[in-house]
């Protein structure tokens, strides 16, 4: 055990949208925080522009714990994003708020899961909207006609359109749509934060001056706040007694030397894949009375893209490249009207190196050539929680650091792919309209929207988390990452991640004895003006 001084209030592990949004509360309420990051930082600058920095990517992924998952796709390796903001440092922007109508799931995506929101939307409305404070989301929600109630509005309105929003937008009126502008997590004139420079190197790159909102900038601004982080600390074993984890094990990467810290209170914010790990690994699922379903109901969303090829290139220029969603068919379909869910099509990114990359060698030099004549538009259905997509343990393998390797498991089921192909034809038809002379369509097999795997529920026999993020069978461990969210929703995943967090946060500072008697949660609202 570390000297006395190694005991901290709160130990958050992880530092992308959930650890940051749980930080928040809980640092300014005056306890004593410790953020545990396995990555490090990411470099900020000029180059973040180049092309080629999509390929910082794969140099973040986790290389001590490479997780192995079998999908649709086949067997394969699988990594973590692990650095300070975690995904949040490489996502394209896109910040949906969940419809009111996804905190009740209708039966064709529940299936038999036992899937239920414990909180309704005007529960997590005011956290959305400090959410979209911290992350800086500019935009305007009119035209989306999924659109919930807000009781603040965003910052900014959406900047005009570009020849090819334009083109976007024309077509999809053409077909009756009714398409608009998604909000964006990029500040948009230096106030907050340095203003966006329009470089449209948002998706897959890390921000070159911090114009993205990430959750990278808020853990900065908490340390000054307070905030303890530590970089390339990969935590190992949360140490139970009873109904209380007393201490926290990591192996710092630096000099491979295991370190313990101890804590009043832990808060998982490590992902979908690498929290339910760490309670697997722990063996804390066995005093649950839902641990049968740590690590189950995995969801990553139903994704493809479908791109258009055009004669004549779109055009567009510098500017943020995600200018157009279509949700007419987000609560469901004309040609399968039994469902009450199908999704989203919105603008996408090709990152010029990933293309190329993906692409035959010998055709690599003509599809640089051709980049400049595509455009993207990603569909994203939502997938069933099942209980079969799962992760679990290998206890017959280990990793760098002697833990048993993560095996994961997931297939969509058949409504999921009909809900995909019914999105791509509706987006192929869009580009078609819009100019484009030929398309296709490429699958997304990737966990980067991964949800659901620690999830918050009603049932104690079947929702390991209780309504406040609260690990079932233990008094001090809570959750507050994407594992939590019983259902995928069909929007992108980071808002609602924050937005939840700060909650778990928000309700774990009001509440724990070792504040200081001086300090009260109205403190920490009224600091941020919150309502």
């Amino acid at each position: 055990m570390r000297p006395r001084d190694e005991h901290f209030d709160v130990v958050i592990i992880g530092s992308g949208p959930g650890g940051a949004g749980a930080a928040t509360p809980l640092t300014d309420s005056g306890a004593r925080v410790l953020m545990l990051e396995a990555g490090g930082w990411v470099p900020r600058g000029p180059a973040n522009r180049d092309p080629g920095a999509v390929a910082l990517l794969s140099e973040w992924f986790a290389q001590h714990a490479p997780y192995d998952a079998d999908t649709d796709g086949g067997r394969k390796p699988a990594g973590q994003l692990q650095c300070v903001g975690g995904q949040s440092v490489f996502f394209g922007a896109v910040a949906f708020r969940n419809r009111a109508e996804d905190f009740a799931p209708p039966a064709d995506i529940v299936g038999t899961s036992d899937a239920c929101w414990p909180i309704d939307y005007s529960e997590l409305e005011p956290w959305y909207g400090l959410a979209e404070r911290l992350l800086c989301v500019s935009g305007s929600p009119d035209g989306d006609p999924t659109e919930p109630w807000r009781s603040t509005a965003l910052a900014e309105t959406a900047p005009s359109l570009t020849p090819a929003g334009s083109a976007l937008h024309l077509a999809a009126r053409h077909r009756g749509l009714t398409p608009f502008a998604p909000p964006l997590a990029i500040a948009r004139t230096p106030v907050a934060r340095p203003g966006c420079v329009a470089c449209a190197r948002c998706d897959g790159h890390p921000c070159s001056l911090s114009a993205k909102g990430d959750a990278a900038a808020i853990v900065a601004t908490l340390m000054a706040r307070g905030l303890v982080l530590r970089t390339h600390a990969v935590v190992t074993r949360l140490v139970a007694s009873d109904d209380h984890v007393g201490a926290v094990e990591y192996v710092d990467l630096r000099d491979r030397r295991q370190r313990t810290v101890r804590a009043d209170h832990v808060v998982l914010a490590a992902g979908a894949l690498a929290t339910p790990h760490l309670l697997l690994a722990s063996g804390l699922q066995l005093r649950s009375p839902a641990g049968r379903a740590v690590g189950r109901y995995l969801t990553r969303h139903c994704n493809a893209v479908v791109i258009g090829a055009f004669g004549e290139a779109p055009g567009g220029g510098r500017v943020p490249y995600k200018e157009f969603a279509v949700h007419d068919f987000y609560f469901g379909h004309p040609a399968r009207p039994a469902w009450r869910r199908a999704g989203t099509i919105q603008q996408t990114s090709l990152p010029d190196a990933m293309v190329a990359r993906e692409a035959p060698a010998p055709l690599r030099p003509l599809v640089s050539r051709l980049l400049p004549h595509l455009m993207g538009l990603l569909v994203m259905s939502e997938d069933q929680p099942v209980a079969a997509n799962a992760v679990s343990l290998d206890r017959g393998r280990q990793d760098a650091l002697g833990r048993p390797m993560l095996r994961i498991t997931h297939r969509f089921t058949e409504r999921d792919r009909q809900a995909r192909a019914v999105l791509q034809r509706e987006a192929a038809a869009i580009l078609r309209t819009a100019g484009a002379r030929l398309t296709l369509t490429r699958a997304i097999d990737s966990f980067t929207h991964a949800l659901g795997t620690v999830r918050m529920g009603l049932d104690p026999s079947t929702s390991p988390l209780d309504a406040h993020g609260r690990f079932r069978g233990f008094a001090n461990v809570w959750v507050s990452d994407a594992s939590a969210l019983p259902t995928a929703a069909a929007v992108n995943p980071a808002l609602t991640i924050m937005a939840n967090a700060l909650r778990v946060g928000a309700h774990l500072a009001a509440t724990p004895r070792w504040l200081r008697p001086t300090v009260r949660r109205e403190r920490w609202e009224g600091s941020h003006a919150f309502a």
